[in-house]
């Protein structure tokens, strides 16, 4: 299902992965008027909802913002009432025994309504701005899971590509997220920007998270300060303690099995 914006010449606010963090939500909307945007020039690579506390709070954040969302597994997985998060993790690994936890929260939080929202989000989003035509997807169009990361070889970016342009025809660059890192990587055919996620840090021992601003063809990463401590509270409160909630405060992920090697560590500290 495709959604079309049509021609948004102005800057546009650009994020993936709320993550049920209501304090991360709202400080980007703060953002969102220092920078004079309203909802309407708001796009989302999806996943709502996800490891935090706050699973209804922030599906009602997002719907009030007018932001356009495109689906991420967790939408599909939730919208469809599935007993796990389509995450793609490995069966058996860390990151597939941790989501449990915060996936159970999610799907007992988050009301019927939210859910029918889910469902109704789109699977690529498109629209143009100053002249180029935008794609906007969650991993990849061939798997709304797919890991697609910075080192990712060349062909991945090829075969995305092809995918999207089947579907919806030819673009100039393409949004996307899912991997929980922000990157811009020049392609043979346009730029592939993933403006990482508000809901959780980069994995580089910082707490800020990332978003990005599309302006005047460009693409610059923002970091985002928000209340950590509270979030992470909040998760405590909620029984959330499968590591996810003290990440939010150390800046580490509690497992990197799910990163390349070459991401590992101290890689990502100065991005």
């Amino acid at each position: 299902m495709l959604r079309d914006l049509g021609v948004i010449n102005g800057p546009v606010l650009l994020f993936g992965g709320p993550y049920s963090n209501a304090q991360a939500t709202r400080a980007l909307f703060a953002e969102a008027k220092v920078h004079g945007i309203s909802g309407g020039d708001m796009i989302c690579t999806g996943d709502v909802v996800a490891y935090g506390a706050a699973p209804q709070i922030t599906v009602e954040l997002i719907r009030r913002s007018g932001a356009a969302v495109v689906a991420g597994n967790c939408e599909k997985q939730l919208g469809a009432g599935a007993l796990d998060c389509g995450c793609g993790f490995a069966a058996g690994s860390t990151c597939d025994q941790l989501s449990r936890g915060w996936y159970a929260h999610a799907l007992a939080h988050a009301d019927a309504a939210s859910r029918a929202w889910m469902r109704a989000c789109p699977d690529v989003i498109s629209f143009r701005h100053q002249g180029a035509r935008y794609a906007v997807l969650h991993g990849g169009l061939t798997d709304v899971a797919r890991f697609v990361w910075p080192s990712s070889d060349a062909a991945v970016f090829e075969e995305e590509w092809r995918a999207v342009e089947a579907a919806i025809g030819p673009v100039d660059h393409i949004i996307a997220g899912h991997c929980g890192l922000a990157f811009i990587r020049e392609t043979e055919r346009g730029r592939w920007i993933n403006p990482g996620v508000i809901g959780m840090p980069p994995n580089d021992g910082r707490q800020q998270t990332r978003f990005g601003l599309l302006d005047g063809g460009e693409v610059r990463i923002h970091r985002l300060t928000y209340d950590a401590e509270a979030a992470a509270t909040e998760m405590r409160r909620a029984g959330l303690t499968q590591g996810y909630e003290t990440a939010l405060l150390s800046g580490y992920w509690p497992s990197e099995e799910i990163l390349p090697e070459e991401l590992r560590g101290p890689s990502l500290a100065s991005g």
